[in-house]
């Protein structure tokens, strides 16, 4: 079914960290899952501005269709963060732009992000801190789309730990173990985390409305 030419879906990222984790939970499918990179579609100012909205869902979904306008591929997109309860859900959809812009400067967006995280929640007791991780994945060829979502569950800890992974995942110790996601073996965030449950969830649509290319339909 694989054949010689299998057909492409974008994934709407321009983080090859990203990229690599929704190839390697997918490798098992008959599809070319390129980046923008690989369709030689350069970054814009305006996809700074695809994520106005206040809920992963909808952010996913504009991202998704934007992309799919640019390439004219079916598309894979995702917004995810992370929900702090202490911080009443946030940073949420703010996950990736939480820290001040000054603290990104100094110190890069991931650690500034960290340090940030850290400071709110310096006087917070350990019941408190309790967390999840959220993923939205949006497809969308030129009829159809579908959002599917992930969650994994955890908690905030006290001081980053470990040296894989990106974003939190030096601070987020998953429920059912006691190191941080950057500390933890990669093949176990690959089995548990939020974005690897929306991407399973999004194998069926991929499978149904991406490989019936195949017979000519759409």
């Amino acid at each position: 079914m694989g054949g010689l030419n299998p057909p492409p879906v974008l994934v709407a990222t321009r983080s090859a960290h990203k990229l690599r984790e929704i190839r390697g939970l997918l490798a098992d499918l008959p599809v070319r899952l390129l980046g923008p990179a690989d369709l030689g579609l350069p970054e814009r100012k305006e996809e700074e501005d695809l994520e106005p909205f206040d809920t992963f869902a909808r952010n996913a979904l504009s991202k998704a269709k934007y992309f799919h306008r640019r390439s004219g591929l079916p598309v894979l997109a995702d917004d995810s963060g992370l929900c702090v309860d202490a911080l009443g859900g946030g940073p949420g959809v703010r996950t990736r732009r939480f820290a001040p812009p000054e603290l990104v400067a100094r110190w890069g967006r991931d650690e500034a992000n960290n340090r940030w995280l850290l400071e709110q929640l310096e006087s917070v007791a350990e019941e408190r801190r309790r967390a999840h991780y959220r993923c939205a994945v949006a497809l969308t060829d030129d009829l159809r789309h579908e959002v599917v979502e992930g969650i994994v569950r955890g908690r905030i800890a006290r001081r980053p730990d470990g040296s894989g992974g990106f974003g939190y995942d030096p601070l987020f110790v998953p429920e059912g173990h006691d190191r941080t996601y950057a500390e933890l073996p990669a093949e176990v965030k690959t089995a548990t985390s939020h974005r690897a449950k929306a991407v399973r969830r999004a194998r069926g649509w991929i499978e149904r409305e991406v490989l019936r290319i195949r017979g000519g339909e759409r």
